[in-house]
This record gives C-alpha cells, sequence and structure tokens, in this order.
C-alpha cells in the first residue's frame, strides 16, 4: 500500500502559495481553515484523529490540483451543514452564497425515509450529479473527500470496506475518467481493488515489484537512448517512465484473457514537449530509429477522448526485443491528462467566476457532458436508483466511440444500435428514426455498433414514433425511457379518443330517449353507478363504452332508472319489419355483409385486398362470396352477383398478403437492403422472388408481404421508395 503523508493546516496554505498569488484568496482559505477547526472541535474519526484532519487533507488534494480558492474553502467546510448544523443561510452570511450553495450540493439528503439503503445511497449520489450538472466543482469536491475516505478506509469494519470499494468503483472511478482526473481515478481504482479482492491485488503487486530492478534498468537504458535522439534534433523535451496501476493491470488480465507477461505496456516512457508539432516530429524520430508494433499507434491528438484526453500513443520493439508503450504529449496536454476538468481553473477562480459561463465551456470541452445535462435536468423527478441505473450504463460505463457524419463523437454503452444514437443526438431524430445508415450501407435498427463507426439516421418529417420492438434492442436506459414514454403517451391519447366517442355514443342515447344530456352527464350522478358497471372512474366507463363492453343503453336505464318501455315505438317498428330486417353475417378475415344471414366468405387471389381499401363482393358458385377491390380488373365488366360488403372495425390484429413489385438498378446488397426495410417497418415478407435483367442491369423483385392494413403497406412501400438504385415500387394485381 502506498505511504500518505501526514497533512497539515500549514500544508494546506503552502501549497495554495504555490499558484494563488493575491492575499484575498489566501486569506479565504485561512479564514475556512479556521471556521472548519471551530466547528469540528471534539470530534473523531474511527482511526481515532481528530476529524479536522480529513478536512485537511481534503483541502491539500484539492489544492495539488490546482482548484480555485472557493472551491478549497468550499471543500475544507464540507462536512460543517452535516456534522455541525450549520445552517446554509447561516454559511452564506459567514462566506458567500457560492461557497454555500458548494457545500450544501455535497451534504447528504439526511433522514428521509427509503425502502433500502442502496435506495438512500442511489437518493444522495442523484442529489450530487444534479448539483454537478449544474456546477461540476460539486463533484471534484466529492471525488477528493471520497479519495481521502478510501485511503483511511482500513478502520472500517470489513463489510462496510466491501460497501464503500464497490461503491467507488461502481460510481466515483468512472465519474473521474469521464472528468479526466486520472490521478484520482487511478488511486480510487487500486483502492478498491485492494478491498474488493486483496487476493488478486497483492498476486500482481508481487509480480510487479518481482520484475522491478530489471524493468527499472530496461527504462533507463531507453530513456537514455531516445533522449540522445532528440537532444541531436534539437527538441525540447522531458521523458520519464511511468508504472501502469495494478487494477488496469487486472482488468487487461481478465477484459483480455492475458498472462501477466503478456501486457505490453508494463514498460512505459512518456515524453512531454512545448507544441503539438514536436509531438510529431518526436514520433517520427523514435519510428525511424525503433520499430513500432502495427496497429498499436492512437493519434488521440487529431481526435481527442471524450474526457479531453489527447496524447499520441505509439508501442515499439526496443533493445533486446523489450516492448514499450510511449505517449507523447504537450505540457498542456499532460496537465489535462492528470487532472482532467480540474485543470480548467487554474488560475480562473476568482471575483469574476461565472459558473454559468463556466459550466458552457465544459460542455464544449467535454462532449459527454451535454448529454449528461440534459438527461440529469429531465431525470429529476426519477426513481433514485432508476436514475442511477441509467447514468452509470449510458454515461459513465460508455466505451464504444461512434461518430455523426460530422465527425462529432458519440459514446454509448456496449451493444448500442442506432437507435441509441438516434436518441443521444435527440429525442425528435429517435421518434423519427426510419434507418439507419453505418460507414455508407444501409442496416438495420438493431445493427450493434462498434467504436470508429460512421452512423446516419434516417428519418421522416411525419413522426410516426418509435415502435415497441424497438424496446427489444436498444440498450441505453435514455432510448428505453424515450420509447416507453412515447408508447404511453400514444396509448393515452388513443384511449381519449375513445373515451370521446364513449361520450358521444351516451349522449346519442340519451336525447334518442328524450332527456337532457348535460343533466345527466353530471359527475354525481356517474359517480353513482361506476360499480354496477365495474369501473372506478369517468374515463373507464366512456372507454368501456366506446369499446362496447358496457352497453350505452344500460348506463342510460341507470342513470334514469327507467326501462325502456316495452312497446314504444322503436319496439313495434321492429316488430312490423321484423321478415325485412337485415341480417349480417362476419367473416374470420374482418368482412361482414349485412342482409346475408350465412355464407363463406374469403379475399380474392386475384388482387388480395387489405384492410382499408375499396371492396365489393361477387357471390361465385359454390364458393360464397369472393371479396375483390373495386378496381380489381377480374370484375370490371361484371354487373351481376355483385354485393356490398364492408370491413368490420371490430375484428383486431388479422394480417393481410399484398403483392408488390419492386423494379431496381441492380447492385450489390439491394435484396438485403428490400427485405430490412420491410423489417424495419413491421412487415413480415412470405414469399420473394428477385430476378436480374442483364441487358438492361435492372432487377425485378416480386414479393408477398404481410400487412396490417393498407395504410401500413403505404407506408412500406414509400420507405421502399427511398432505397438506393430502387426506381418504382407498385402493388401487383396477378
Amino acid at each position: 500500500m502506498a505511504v500518505y503523508l501526514k497533512i497539515g493546516a500549514q500544508d494546506v496554505l503552502d501549497e495554495a502559495k504555490k499558484y494563488l498569488k493575491k492575499p484575498e484568496n489566501i486569506n479565504l482559505i485561512k479564514k475556512a481553515l479556521n471556521y472548519a477547526n471551530e466547528h469540528h472541535g471534539g470530534q473523531f474519526r474511527r482511526s481515532g484523529e481528530p476529524f479536522i484532519v480529513h478536512l485537511w487533507n481534503v483541502g491539500y488534494i484539492l489544492a495539488t490540483l490546482r482548484v480555485g480558492p472557493k472551491t478549497i474553502a468550499a471543500g475544507l467546510l464540507h462536512d460543517v451543514i452535516e456534522d455541525c448544523g450549520v445552517s446554509k443561510e447561516q454559511l452564506t452570511l459567514d462566506f458567500d452564497s457560492e461557497i454555500a450553495e458548494l457545500v450544501e450540493s455535497v451534504t447528504k439528503i439526511g433522514n428521509l425515509q427509503f425502502k433500502d439503503p442502496k435506495e438512500y445511497q442511489a437518493a444522495n449520489h442523484r442529489k450530487i450529479f444534479i448539483a454537478m450538472a449544474k456546477d461540476v466543482r460539486v463533484i471534484i469536491i466529492k471525488l477528493v473527500d471520497r479519495l481521502h475516505n478510501m485511503r483511511t478506509l482500513q478502520f472500517m469494519a470489513e463489510d462496510k470496506q466491501k460497501i464503500i470499494a464497490s461503491e467507488t468503483l461502481d460510481v466515483y472511478a468512472p465519474i473521474a475518467h469521464r472528468l479526466g482526473i486520472s490521478e484520482i481515478k487511478n488511486e480510487l481504482e487500486d483502492l478498491s481493488f485492494l478491498y474488493l479482492n486483496p487476493i488478486d491485488y497483492r498476486r500482481i503487486a508481487q509480480l510487479v515489484e518481482a520484475k522491478k530492478s530489471e524493468r527499472d534498468a530496461m527504462v533507463k537504458n531507453m530513456i537514455e537512448n531516445i533522449s540522445v535522439i532528440l537532444s541531436e534534433n534539437n527538441l525540447k523535451f522531458r521523458i520519464f517512465g511511468r508504472s501502469k496501476h495494478l487494477y488496469s493491470i487486472y482488468r487487461k488480465m481478465i477484459q483480455q484473457n492475458k498472462r501477466f507477461d503478456e501486457i505490453l505496456d508494463l514498460l512505459a516512457l512518456r515524453v512531454v514537449t512545448e507544441t503539438e508539432l514536436n509531438c510529431y516530429e518526436i514520433l517520427g524520430y523514435i519510428h525511424a530509429e525503433y520499430t513500432p508494433i502495427p496497429g498499436r499507434l492512437k493519434d488521440y491528438i487529431a481526435m481527442p477522448k471524450v474526457n479531453m484526453y489527447q496524447s499520441l500513443h505509439t508501442t515499439i520493439v526496443g533493445d533486446q526485443g523489450s516492448i514499450f508503450e510511449i505517449q507523447i504529449r504537450t505540457e498542456e496536454m499532460d496537465r489535462v491528462a492528470e487532472r482532467g476538468i480540474a485543470a480548467h481553473w487554474h488560475y480562473k477562480e476568482g471575483s469574476k467566476y461565472d459558473p454559468n459561463k463556466e459550466q458552457k465551456e465544459i460542455e464544449e470541452r467535454l462532449s459527454w457532458f451535454k448529454d449528461f445535462t440534459t438527461y440529469t435536468g429531465e431525470s429529476e423527478n426519477q426513481n433514485p436508483t432508476d436514475y442511477m441505473e441509467t447514468l452509470t450504463r449510458d454515461i459513465f460505463e460508455a466505451n464504444v466511440y461512434v461518430m455523426t457524419p460530422k465527425g462529432k463523437v458519440i459514446d454509448l454503452p456496449n451493444g448500442s444500435t442506432p437507435i441509441d444514437f438516434a436518441y443521444r443526438i435527440h429525442t425528435d431524430v429517435g421518434h423519427s428514426a426510419v434507418g439507419s445508415i453505418v460507414n455508407d450501407a444501409l442496416v438495420p435498427l438493431n445493427t450493434v455498433l462498434k467504436t470508429g463507426d460512421v452512423v446516419q439516421i434516417k428519418t421522416t418529417k411525419q413522426i410516426t414514433g418509435p415502435s415497441e420492438d424497438w424496446l427489444k434492442f436498444v440498450k441505453t436506459n435514455q432510448a428505453k425511457n424515450k420509447i416507453k414514454n412515447f408508447l404511453a403517451k400514444k396509448e393515452t391519447e388513443k384511449r381519449q379518443e375513445k373515451v370521446e366517442v364513449g361520450e358521444k355514443m351516451l349522449a346519442d342515447e340519451l336525447k334518442k330517449r328524450g332527456f337532457d344530456v348535460k343533466e345527466y352527464f353530471d359527475k354525481k350522478k356517474l359517480e353513482q353507478i361506476y360499480n354496477q358497471f365495474q369501473v372506478d372512474n369517468y374515463t373507464d366507463l366512456m372507454y368501456g363504452i366506446a369499446v362496447k363492453s358496457i352497453n350505452q343503453t344500460n348506463v342510460v336505464e341507470k342513470l334514469t332508472n327507467q326501462k325502456r318501455p316495452i312497446m314504444d315505438s322503436e319496439f313495434i317498428s321492429k316488430i312490423v319489419n321484423k321478415d325485412r330486417r337485415k341480417k349480417q353475417t362476419t367473416s374470420n378475415v374482418g368482412l361482414k355483409v349485412e342482409g346475408i344471414d350465412s355464407m363463406m366468405m374469403s379475399l380474392a387471389q386475384c388482387c388480395l385486398p387489405v384492410y382499408g381499401d375499396e371492396i365489393i363482393g361477387y357471390i361465385s358458385k359454390g364458393k360464397g362470396v369472393k371479396v375483390h377491390r373495386t378496381n380489381c380488373p377480374n370484375i370490371q365488366n361484371m354487373k351481376k352477383r355483385l354485393i356490398d360488403v364492408e370491413w368490420d372495425e371490430t375484428v383486431k390484429d388479422i394480417k393481410y398478403d399484398a403483392y408488390v413489385i419492386v423494379i431496381s438498378r441492380d447492385r450489390n446488397f439491394l435484396l438485403t437492403d428490400i427485405v430490412t426495410v420491410v423489417s424495419q417497418f413491421k412487415g413480415s415478407i412470405k414469399e420473394i422472388n428477385s430476378v436480374v435483367n442483364q441487358e438492361e442491369l435492372s432487377t425485378t423483385t416480386k414479393m408477398t408481404i404481410q400487412v396490417g392494413d393498407n395504410e401500413h403497406l403505404k407506408l412500406i412501400c414509400a420507405n421502399l421508395r427511398k432505397v438506393d438504385s430502387v426506381i418504382s415500387v407498385e402493388r401487383m394485381f396477378i
């Protein structure tokens, strides 16, 4: 384990004075030190040390990160609200609103009631991350607080150690990585590793230590050789060896299934120079002298990581066949690589500091931070456990990097699809997505994306909304929530339409009976009959009437306490016209014919009508009624034996066959693209046949598609026409 220096109040001031030159800034830190000492007097940690020692360490680490004076002051004061009974208002009076807001943001939420400890922890994290979305300094203070707590975790009970270490590895280390603060991220990971898996920790530590002298000698020799090369070319630089932290070695061994001696970057050097041009020059000189390993050159200067990290990485074969990973970067890149977003405040925070302006600049520097703030803003009322699950999966664990056609990098979790990408761009892009192009090829919307893919989403101007099937393959919780919300809203709108239909049906029935509609649409009167129809509210009653699960006649009778007169005019009319009443028969393909008691009905195979088409029936000999489209050529000259038929709206979930012919220019993967489009729009292909005309270089594709109605068929055909090389798409007669 690392040995940590004992830190005192003076150490905090000395470190701050290295970069804060204005006396008022140092005086603010002194004031915070004295205030913390006064209010935490008599409090002790589990180690037996005075509590103030923890605060001195927090202040010192913040100073080493070169944050501003108010951030250091807030770090020194971060427990006074929670542990000392100081109110936010009092802290505002004693310091200012900015410091008080930072302290309040890192304070736990208090003794609210939760189902279990996990929900309580999730609620605490949500509070901190919501505050972070408004001011990122909040999380920097919390990370430093957690770092010192991890350094002193040996004084906690073993079960508590594992809980805290697991939380650190799952939540705090990933956010430190996302913010680019590698100093803190690496130490948090190693300390968590020690407490969660002490056996493997010590095993890897021993392996590293066993080869330390041999490794140090090779590193020293390589430093001398490269220094000579760079000095001969008059380049300014500093070069040093760096060690891989233990958890990263362990993770590579597990994820890549490699032995310890197969980890290529155990021998590692870093070269720090003045300019970007120098970086590329140094790379060229090193490659001219040593053989680079193919596929291991990474240019993070031209294409920075999402946490602002910039550097050139190359892996070379050194003397005696030893493998070295070399990082080349400028001084500014090195500072950002170690301190991440914390380096952003170097000399900036002071009397003119504007959190809103600074936050916008952070969003420009960190490509993912805008997604984070947008998501957090939309989710403040979400269940805390769901919020943290989404944040962890979609933001902190995202390690697949894809690009928009304009080169913007979008980070997504493993297994993400174009739909996940679409919703990360914008909710409306997700809702209107109808196709996806990855690396210039049309692909299904459930295609799993990989790092480096260039993704483009094809949208429709008329938002049809997401399909419920998308929930089966989307990976991000953000996309799942957006889809579920849209579908729920759509279902609510459909239900409201039915409610309006039910209202009209009930109103018409009341009018028919001669009752005053306004009188019987009274809320109190309707409430009295809910239980008689097994409904709980007005909406359910009207919906039941609309879908005919509740008879409006019965509702009127219950409302008015009047039965229909046995011999009313309507009843007499039915008796008189009994023999002339139209009878109705309904088929199992969603058709009905009035005036016929019983007759077999089927769809004509020559034109294959689908629900919504204009149709006509033909009474055939011995085969019942054959139903054709009205424009079917086979019935154009027939005048006899034709009868009216109509679609039965009450019959649901029927799939209809339709013939479609697609004429296109011949090309590779054409048939795949056609099939993909039909599938994307929830059509099913029963039969498909494609023939190439070599002379005309064209292709004729005939297929039988199963659809829900003619609108569904039109939608599929419209999108087939958008496929590259397609000339025409038509519905066929046989």
